[in-house]
């Protein structure tokens, strides 16, 4: 991990943010938030078996687009969408990518050259391997 990725990681600790795992009736969520509060950064969003996620970004403006998306020396391309506050963009749960990222926790995003991080911490991983063992069936 890089000395920013590692500085991200402690500041996010030390503000309230945590990843949260929803699951039960609806769309299994994974939201990287501050609980009870409105504040996310990212939220994975997918019906269970689906083999779809969709991720919601925050804080990066919401700019459309074709989408870089980078994860463990692995690329892909997707479409970005501008909603409201937030891009989203659909990922495969069976691409390359979307399986390192669940091995590292790690993933970049970039969309008309504006690049968002996001870091799942070690101590989070087991959600984001939970989300995607449901997600993908």
């Amino acid at each position: 991990m890089s000395f920013l990725a590692t500085a991200f990681a402690v500041l996010a600790l030390q503000t309230g943010w945590t990843w949260t795992l929803y699951e039960g009736e609806g769309p299994l969520v994974l939201a990287h938030e501050v609980p009870d509060t409105p504040r996310l950064r990212a939220v994975l969003e997918c019906e269970p078996g689906a083999g779809v996620a969709r991720l919601n970004l925050y804080g990066g403006g919401a700019s459309g687009g074709i989408a870089t998306v980078v994860s463990g020396g692995t690329t892909a391309q997707t479409e970005s969408v501008g909603v409201a506050d937030h891009r989203s963009l659909a990922m495969r749960a069976d691409h390359p990518v979307f399986g390192q990222f669940v091995l590292t926790g790690q993933l970049a995003v970039t969309v008309a050259g504006r690049s968002q991080e996001v870091i799942v911490e070690a101590a989070h991983l087991a959600k984001l391997r939970r989300f995607a063992e449901l997600c993908g069936g």
